[in-house]
């Protein structure tokens, strides 16, 4: 499996501004929100569910678990929620 390391330094020589991991608690959900920057995210731990928003209907929920990767660009309308275990994930931001 990637490190985290090599994972930033890959994101970072492809362009990302910021390189972090996110740790997400048991059955969080987040209602349908956007982020003011792109996300390319490597899923390392647990499970969530994504659905992402297109042409103002909702989308169909992907299943993501360890090893799944997932891309979300600026202002995309989504929603999330996680797992029994919650989840962490690396995430590559772009502005």
């Amino acid at each position: 499996m990637t490190t985290f390391a090599e994972f930033e330094s890959a994101e970072r020589a492809a362009g990302a501004d910021a390189v972090i991991e996110r740790q997400w608690a048991p059955l969080t959900v987040l209602d349908t929100h956007t982020h003011p920057f792109a996300a390319r995210a490597l899923v390392v731990q647990g499970e969530l569910w994504l659905a992402v928003d297109r042409d103002g209907q909702h989308g169909a929920e992907r299943r993501l678990g360890p090893g799944d990767r997932f891309e979300l660009a600026r202002d995309v309308p989504h929603r999330e929620r996680y797992g029994p275990e919650g989840a962490t994930y690396w995430v590559a931001r772009k502005a």
